[in-house]
């Protein structure tokens, strides 16, 4: 049975979080004389001297119409990597919890997990880069607090089977962390709207990817209100920016032509993907649900140094488990994207001579 004070560190529970001074009074007012800012100003941007919102009222209401979600099931982090942080200074003890990752994945989780002392346990992927369900269960013991799912995944770029993430979700009593920071590229449907059902759900997404905002570094976890309350006792105070908040906000208001950019990559995509298969040094193209392609290549290093040497940077995953001689290649404006592949039909035809 799933319990979510069994999980919470004992000194978070007893944490008394910092209080701003923005935190001891509601609603708005003329005069602000209760933080220490600079009255005047900055000569250059001067409506920016006072502290933002610690609690992203406005952007999370926002946000609430989009996603049909309670603000209050909302947190908002300094990019999903504060998100994901955050998650094991609040549930995981130094030293004696562990996790669990599924590789290949996104590196933080570990590098995170690392940095916070937790142990690592690692179910890795299937051939088919699906969960392995028997490896995972083996794994779990008294001490597994959180169990990580990128889905759709990086780099393998594929969505996880729904079935054997809801089998997850029903018989392990930690909590379930679904990063979707791809989820607006695949025709999967977000866990968002299963936050009801799973007490144990915290699912992550972020504007770096489908809004085209990775500079805000702006990050999002949606969670039962309770897993919500803790994590915003333990973030800093003003953790999201004031000019990531309102830019956020304007962005926000353009939901239309995001889904349309979104159409657009999706479209070129397929259209790469399509290329990709006809030119003779790529050995296979693996499906995709994200706004990338994970590509096996002949001599994967060697391509992506001669890319280096045109002015074009992928990313070599070759020493990725599953992974092997791979590249992981975002899809690119058309220009970009044409300038990719006239570079590999060179890389082609170069080393066809070379072994004449």
């Amino acid at each position: 049975m799933f319990n979510l004070n069994n999980l919470v560190r004992d000194n978070i529970k007893t944490l008394t979080p910092y209080s701003s001074a923005r935190d001891e009074f509601s609603g708005d007012a003329k005069v602000y004389l209760d933080a220490n800012e600079n009255a005047l100003g900055s000569p250059l941007l001067k409506w920016y001297n006072r502290y933002p919102d610690p609690h992203q009222i406005k952007l999370k209401e926002a946000i609430s119409k989009v996603k049909v979600v309670e603000p209050d099931k909302i947190f908002l982090g300094n990019g999903s990597d504060e998100c994901i942080d955050l998650l094991y200074r609040c549930f995981c003890n130094p030293g004696k919890d562990n996790i669990i990752i599924c590789p290949p994945t996104y590196g933080m989780y570990e590098v995170s997990a690392n940095i916070n002392d937790v142990a690592i346990r690692r179910a890795p992927l299937l051939e088919d880069f699906q969960l392995d369900l028997v490896h995972l269960e083996n794994l779990v013991d008294k001490h597994t607090k959180l169990i990580w799912i990128c889905s759709p995944n990086n780099p393998t770029a594929n969505s996880m089977n729904r079935d054997d993430v809801e089998t997850i979700l029903n018989n392990f009593n930690g909590l379930v962390i679904i990063d979707e920071a791809y989820i607006n590229f695949s025709r999967q449907k977000s866990f968002i709207q299963e936050l009801s059902d799973y007490p144990n759900l915290v699912v992550l997404q972020t504007f770096s990817k489908a809004w085209g905002l990775a500079g805000l570094r702006l990050g999002m976890a949606f969670a039962s209100e309770e897993i919500i309350e803790i994590l915003n006792r333990v973030k800093p105070p003003y953790n999201v920016n004031q000019v990531t908040q309102e830019l956020a906000l304007k962005a926000l208001e353009e939901v239309g032509q995001v889904n349309d950019m979104i159409k657009e990559l999706v479209q070129m995509r397929v259209a790469l993907k399509g290329v990709f298969e006809q030119l003779p040094c790529i050995q296979k193209v693996y499906p995709s649900d994200a706004n990338f392609l994970l590509v096996k290549i002949d001599d994967a290093r060697k391509v992506y140094d001669f890319l280096l040497s045109r002015g074009i940077v992928v990313r070599d995953r070759s020493n990725v488990k599953l992974c092997d001689n791979c590249l992981r290649i975002t899809i690119g404006t058309e220009a970009e994207n044409t300038a990719l592949v006239e570079a590999l039909a060179d890389w082609y035809v170069q080393t066809k001579k070379a072994k004449v």
